[in-house]
């Protein structure tokens, strides 16, 4: 079934049915107060208000912080915007960083920044830290003229960045295990609609699509993990 993105500011949970697809762009939703001040969030999945599976895109005002805390499933993040820090480092746009499950840290941005992040769904074994700064990483050839930037692998898990060159289109394919999508930029495309930068979308296991792009565009891509 294909559903749009109730946006929600209450407590309930939020797109957790992982069987349905969702589309939402976040261009249109507002940014909600954190537990923290100058940290705001813009919640796309959500398992309860502060704890367990979330997905969401999180602003950091200049000079702003957030308490130390732990991941208890992780953490995973890919930095949009401006220069996210923790103790362990600065981490300008396009910075893919994973924390482990139980690692903890104390983040903040001294000049701002815009982040996606996700939390709560790594497996448990899955404790290698990662940090990618992907302007300077190698891309690799992908199908068709497609280029690829792998990020992350376990199991049956794959993170990437694709780039998709104007006019662009994909071969019809089933996603076992699912998909989910960012895009960066560009507009992305598929039978269903076009999603414009910004928006994101999951599709669930078995779903199938035909994929296109008009426009050069670049999107980041997690693979079988729904």
């Amino acid at each position: 079934m294909s559903v749009a993105s109730q946006y929600q500011t209450d407590t309930a949970p939020l797109n957790m049915d992982l069987s349905e697809r969702v589309v939402a762009n976040t261009a249109n939703h507002p940014w909600l107060e954190s537990p923290s001040k100058k940290v705001f969030r813009k919640p796309l999945e959500r398992e309860s208000l502060e704890s367990g599976r979330t997905t969401s895109i999180v602003r950091f005002a200049p000079g702003s912080y957030f308490p130390e805390h732990s991941h208890p499933l992780g953490e995973e993040i890919f930095v949009l915007e401006g220069v996210f820090s923790d103790e362990n480092g600065d981490y300008p746009a396009g910075s893919y960083l994973r924390n482990p499950p139980n690692s903890r840290h104390s983040p903040f941005s001294k000049q701002g920044c815009t982040l996606f992040v996700k939390l709560d769904h790594f497996d448990a074994d899955d404790s290698e830290s990662v940090r990618i700064q992907t302007e300077s990483a190698q891309w690799q050839p992908g199908q068709g003229n497609l280029k690829v930037l792998p990020l992350h692998s376990f199991k049956g898990e794959h993170t990437a960045l694709v780039w998709w060159p104007a006019g662009e289109v994909f071969q019809p394919h089933i996603h076992m295990g699912g998909e989910e999508i960012l895009v960066l930029s560009g507009e992305f495309a598929d039978e269903q609609g076009v999603y414009p930068k910004g928006t994101w979308l999951r599709n669930p296991h078995q779903s199938r699509h035909h994929p296109f792009v008009e426009q050069e565009t670049l999107i980041l891509v997690k693979v079988g993990h729904l």
